[in-house]
């Protein structure tokens, strides 16, 4: 008896139903959830070295324990306004392909374990789906899954029709 062919893992199919433990973190007012297996390290306010000639996603590079780590500007990333100058940004570290790279966010909540990711809906903002895996509502929220190959992919661009 001859097997049926498996069909192909999309964005759609693989997230359904996918759960796990994510970090919750603002971003202009939104809740987004970071996957806690990504993260390397949650870090408050920095000093951030402007680099010159450089997508204006990065917002620089910050020496971290003598490693320097790229920093991305999750607003800019977003299609967000900037923040206030005197806001107290927190970055979160991820590593991707054997790089580190530092999210700047708003502010960054708890741990939630998630269950029952959706399909991203095609009413989400165009930017958050371009970096999305899905969503979950919460009580009173709703939350975007954040896929961070997706997000500090720069070359990933998603058309409003």
């Amino acid at each position: 008896m001859m097997e049926q062919p498996t069909p192909p893992k999309t964005a759609d199919t693989m997230d359904k139903g996918r759960s796990g433990d994510y970090l919750t973190v603002r971003i202009g007012g939104q809740l987004f959830g970071m996957p806690v297996l990504e993260i390397q390290d949650v870090l408050g306010p920095q000093r951030i070295t402007r680099i010159p000639l450089v997508p204006p996603q990065v917002a620089g590079a910050l020496n971290l324990r003598g490693r320097i780590v790229t920093a991305i500007d999750a607003r800019t990333r977003l299609d967000l306004p900037k923040n206030n100058p005197d806001s107290r940004e927190m970055s979160v570290v991820v590593e991707y392909r054997g790089e580190l790279y530092s999210i700047i966010v708003d502010e960054v909540g708890e741990v939630l374990a998630l269950q029952q990711i959706q399909p991203n809906p095609p009413t989400l903002n165009p930017a958050w789906r371009t970096i999305s895996s899905g969503i979950v509502r919460l009580q009173d929220d709703l939350l975007v899954v954040v896929d961070i190959a997706r997000l500090l992919d720069f070359t990933r661009t998603e058309t409003v029709h």
